[in-house]
Order: C-alpha cells, then sequence, then structure tokens
C-alpha cells in the first residue's frame, strides 16, 4: 500500500529495442548506460545515471546490437562496448536470480530439497517450482509445477542454484506466492532468453525438453 491507503501501481512503461525496433515492457529489456570512460555498462536495476539503452533480454538482439554498433547510435555518440558483454549480462543475470531467491529464503518464502519442496507443491504453499537444469530428469519428473503461467524455473545449475541456499548442489526448490517472487520469475525470464543449452522445462505432468 502506498501513502493514503492507495495500491502501489506497479510500472508498466515500455522502452523501445535499439536492436529489434519494438516497443515492449520494461521487464523483458535490459536498460544500458554509458559508463565515465565511454564504455556500455549493463544496469540490471536501472538505477544508474545517464541515458537509458534498452536492448531486449534476448541474446540474437543483444548480439544484432553489438555488430551494428547500435549502441553508438542509442547513445548518440561514440562508445566502447567491452568483449563478451553477452556473458557479461548473462553472469550478471545468474548473480541477480540468485541474490533474489537468497532474499525470498531468508524472508521464509522459499524452501529446498525434496520431501520440503513436495510439501509446499502438495498444500499448495508453493507458487513456483525451480529446478537445476543439470538434475536428474528423473528426479525431476516427480515434482509437478503448480497451475498457473511462470510456474516452472528451470535454468539455473545446481551449483548456481546452491548459492542461493548456502549449499553445494541444490536441485529442487519452490517460491511461495508474493514477496520477491515476481521479481524472481521476470529476471529468470530475462536469463532464460540469454542463456544457451537450457535443460528441461517443467508440465504439469512431469518434464518435457524443449
Amino acid at each position: 500500500m502506498a501513502r493514503g491507503g492507495h495500491k502501489k501501481v506497479r510500472d508498466t512503461s515500455e522502452r523501445r529495442c535499439i536492436a529489434t525496433g519494438e516497443t515492449e515492457p520494461k521487464a523483458g529489456l535490459i536498460r544500458f548506460v554509458v559508463g565515465p570512460d565511454n564504455q556500455i555498462v549493463p544496469d540490471l536495476l536501472e538505477k544508474l545515471p545517464g541515458r537509458g539503452i534498452w536492448v531486449s533480454a534476448d541474446r540474437a538482439a543483444l548480439a544484432t546490437a553489438i555488430n551494428k554498433g547500435l549502441f553508438s547510435r542509442g547513445a548518440k555518440q561514440a562508445v566502447t562496448v567491452p568483449d563478451g558483454l553477452i556473458d557479461i549480462v548473462e553472469a550478471a543475470l545468474v548473480q541477480r536470480v540468485v541474490d533474489l531467491i537468497s532474499l525470498a529464503r531468508k524472508a521464509s518464502r522459499a524452501v529446498t530439497g525434496y520431501e520440503k519442496v513436495k510439501s509446499w507443491l502438495v498444500t499448495e504453499r508453493a507458487r513456483v517450482l525451480i529446478q537445476a537444469s543439470d538434475g536428474s530428469g528423473r528426479g525431476k519428473s516427480k515434482l509437478r509445477a503448480p497451475d498457473g503461467d511462470d510456474s516452472f524455473i528451470g535454468i539455473l545449475t545446481a551449483n548456481e542454484l546452491g548459492l542461493a541456499f548456502g549449499r553445494e548442489n541444490v536441485i529442487h526448490s519452490a517460491l511461495a506466492a508474493g514477496g520477491l517472487t515476481k521479481r524472481v520469475v521476470e529476471e529468470a525470464a530475462k536469463l532464460k532468453r540469454l542463456r544457451k543449452n537450457i535443460g528441461g522445462n517443467a508440465t504439469k505432468k512431469g518434464l518435457k525438453t524443449k
């Protein structure tokens, strides 16, 4: 709730992608700014000062922006694009998703471990099922993602998911509704569009490789 008892309205503004030329909600794009040394810097939190340059959270769109010099056009000045920018953005998104899941865990809105996750799913406390991309397909198929859209995340490795829970490896996790869950889902969707060779995606009857 905002002041005065009014509900806080979520920012649904749109931005134009410099690579595709299409306008879409900010949630599906990545903001970049020009740093002090005229180098392009990804701004995942959308808080850095300067003119925002927006690119769809898509590997092909980023490649187009880099290869065709579109960052300079968007910045209206000559800029330097760091080597491996796509990999830099991907790594930053991984860290972002891990950090958000970790915050959800600290708020008691995320659990790990097969039995705990299963319990949350059975009692319908879970809003999102998260499973490691490199986990056993047979083991993962025993858990069914909740009904509804955006109820499954499968783009983190067991090691990456483990970082969110302070463990070496994690295969199964679940998020409760509310809190940071929507932000986790949005950032994970960006990462999915950037990451290559993703593992299986859950269906309502188990796992299906796309």
